[in-house]
């Protein structure tokens, strides 16, 4: 580990000078300590975020959700606001990391994970997400949880969260806070494709702080739940991974909210497979039909080809599970 400077805030405003000088915000720090001892991150000064008044979960009019930027992701899966309105988003934080990690990490810092390939966190290999105009490692080597959506020439990482799927599905809204004022970003634009600019994850301004995260209200009744597929069950990033959520209203479909994890770049949004669904009845066939499109636009590599059918048949699954209609 290199050496660093630390520093501990406890007003927002001290927060957002330290990093408009270059500080990187820590919080629960499971990941940015992780690659700090790998070596993968060097930042040159810490600044310890978390006596910040960001630790509220609170519901919004209409029914939405505000979740801050601080709660842990144990206090989130078990707060009744959550467990009650979208159980999708508990379900996400209870199949994500351990115990131990989960009740130190905040919501914020899981969002703003990095990518749990093998090759970026090994400083040895090529990699244009830690090093830019190095290559990408993972198109020729050992590429089997690696991503079949959203990929590109110059980088093929899966992006490892799980609550970020949820809150896709949800479409969920990132909020933001820097020296020019803030900001709300959807999750779906906030969390970046690699492109060219794999390097670049987010869409974050220098010094800016994320304080919230708001799930919008959705029609009511709602049912939604998360399933994740993984090699083991005990502590493991998922292969595949579905978040649903519907509205069905005297027997018809009214509203789809469907995301995928594991499979792409970033949370991936299945927008054809809603649409198969929107304005049908719940049936075996309609989950069938409507999971057949969820690996549209993939580009397998030469070990992942096998996530293609894979994830048809995770969102098939979790679509009987939360629709019914079996």
């Amino acid at each position: 580990m290199y050496p660093f400077a630390y520093t501990k805030v406890t007003e927002v405003r001290a927060a957002l000078a330290a990093g408009a000088r270059g500080g990187r915000y820590l919080a629960g720090g499971t990941t940015l300590v992780d690659l700090m001892r790998e070596t993968v991150e060097r930042p040159g000064e810490l600044v310890d975020i978390e006596a910040l008044p960001l630790r509220t979960i609170q519901a919004l009019p209409g029914g939405g959700l505000r979740l801050g930027a601080l709660v842990r992701m144990s206090d989130a899966a078990r707060h009744p606001l959550v467990r009650t309105a979208y159980p999708v988003v508990s379900e996400a934080l209870e199949l994500s990391a351990s115990p131990q990690l989960r009740n130190m990490a905040s919501l914020g810092g899981n969002i703003l994970q990095r990518t749990r390939c093998g090759y970026f966190r090994d400083v040895s290999a090529a990699c244009n997400k830690r090093e830019p105009g190095t290559g990408c490692a993972a198109r020729d080597g050992f590429n089997r949880t690696h991503a079949i959506l959203g990929t590109s020439a110059a980088c093929v990482a899966t992006h490892p969260s799980d609550l970020a799927v949820a809150l896709c599905a949800l479409g969920a809204v990132v909020r933001l806070l820097g020296q020019a004022g803030t900001r709300q970003v959807p999750i779906g634009e906030f969390i970046l494709e690699p492109g060219g600019t794999p390097q670049r994850e987010h869409d974050l301004r220098p010094g800016e702080l994320v304080t919230a995260i708001d799930i919008p209200p959705h029609p009511r009744p709602l049912t939604s739940g998360y399933l994740k597929v993984r090699d083991r069950q005990s502590y493991e990033f998922a292969l595949t991974s579905a978040a649903v959520a519907l509205h069905i209203d005297n027997g018809v479909i009214r509203e789809a909210n469907v995301a995928a994890g594991g499979v792409g770049t970033v949370p991936w949004k299945l927008n054809g497979v809603e649409r198969a669904l929107v304005g049908q009845r719940p049936s075996a066939g309609l989950w069938e039909r409507a999971a057949s499109r969820a690996a549209e636009g993939a580009q397998p590599l030469r070990h992942n080809a096998f996530k293609l059918d894979l994830l048809k048949r995770t969102v098939a699954r979790q679509l009987r599970v939360v629709g019914g209609g079996r």
